[in-house]
């Protein structure tokens, strides 16, 4: 057996999804013609109560676009030091938006408005224009972990006194969602453009849409034309995403459960020297190394089936998600190494 924790990207299909794709109708996109792709816009943005949607192959091309959208050159983006759009996109602030970037340290990677407050530029010639905030939930650095509603909105808050704008990097939004019971369009009150990932926790292909104002999903929609994120018949796709919304978004609960029973059985384990505390389907444990080190037992579990990720730091991750069930979970703590 192969238990694949190492990402929630991996997942396949279901047969069921399969045949939804199939089915869809389609049309060009580029046109504004693809009906299923339409519907999945319009769905999502009604979910969290903003005016439109955009599709597009990727999170990354979302969280750019919107960066993109929200700033000009010479202006600066305060967000995490370990936050997606910082570490694994590649560079693309500095590259799609000739922007700085204002690196803060969160709680495991959650910032406060004080934190902030105290990070916008003064009027000076000297310094970048502060005009964007992004904050990433769940933060996959962080380990899973989600924002409380009251701290999203006194950053909110805090934004539109300064004006400026606040996206939401949302590769694992619903995962969030699911853990806190938060409300969507609470979400959708507080930020300007959101991000919503289809491919992770929710188990479609590929596909993740920037929700936002309409105004700004027009210009938005040029971007990913400049970037070549048109797609033409991408119902076909869209159906997938579709697919998820309506009957795997609910299922994340079984995820975050599986999660905290993993968790709960690497704290026993002699070799493990430190497991972080799990909110959702993200868990992040530290080997002794005077009993394994991190590398060493990468190698051990790949030669049982077992497959996770360096998260570096001497730390491992495991993630669950569609494709791993209680007998996947009950392979993992039988054959891991002791």
């Amino acid at each position: 057996m192969i238990v694949d924790l190492r990402s929630d990207t991996l997942t396949k299909p279901t047969a069921a999804m399969r045949h939804a794709m199939m089915e869809a109708l389609v049309g060009d996109d580029v046109y504004g013609e693809d009906p299923t792709v339409n519907q999945l816009e319009e769905e999502l943005a009604a979910m969290f109560g903003m005016e439109a949607g955009l599709f597009c192959p990727s999170g990354t091309m979302c969280n750019q676009i919107a960066i993109r959208v929200h700033t000009q050159p010479q202006d600066e983006v305060i967000c995490d030091k370990n936050s997606h759009v910082y570490l694994y996109e590649g560079g693309g602030i500095a590259y799609h938006s000739l922007a700085s970037v204002q690196l803060l340290e969160g709680n495991r990677g959650r910032l406060t408005a004080a934190q902030i407050a105290d990070a916008i530029r003064p009027d000076d010639l000297h310094f970048p224009h502060t005009s964007l905030v992004v904050l990433e939930n769940t933060a996959n650095k962080g380990g899973g972990t989600c924002y409380d509603l009251a701290e999203l909105e006194a950053i909110a808050a805090l934004c539109q006194s300064q004006g400026l704008k606040l996206h939401l990097d949302g590769a694992r939004i619903f995962n969030a969602l699911i853990a806190t019971g938060q409300d969507p369009k609470a979400h959708g009150r507080v930020f300007d453009t959101i991000s919503c990932c289809l491919s992770k926790g929710l188990g479609a292909p590929v596909g993740s849409v920037l929700l936002g104002s309409r105004a700004d999903i027009t210009r938005a929609r040029k971007v990913r034309k400049v970037m070549g994120g048109g797609m033409r018949q991408a119902g076909i796709l869209a159906a997938a995403g579709l697919f998820a919304l309506h009957h795997q978004r609910e299922r994340l609960a079984e995820d975050h459960a599986r999660a905290q029973k993993l968790a709960a059985w690497l704290e026993l384990h002699p070799g493990i020297a430190e497991v972080w505390s799990v909110e959702t389907n993200l868990v992040i444990f530290r080997p002794d190394p005077e009993w394994m080190d991190t590398a060493a037992l990468l190698v051990a579990c790949k030669a049982k089936g077992i497959l996770c990720s360096n998260f570096g730091h001497e730390l491992i991750r495991m993630v669950t998600h569609l494709d791993i069930g209680d007998a996947e979970l009950g392979y993992l703590m039988k054959e891991f190494p002791v």
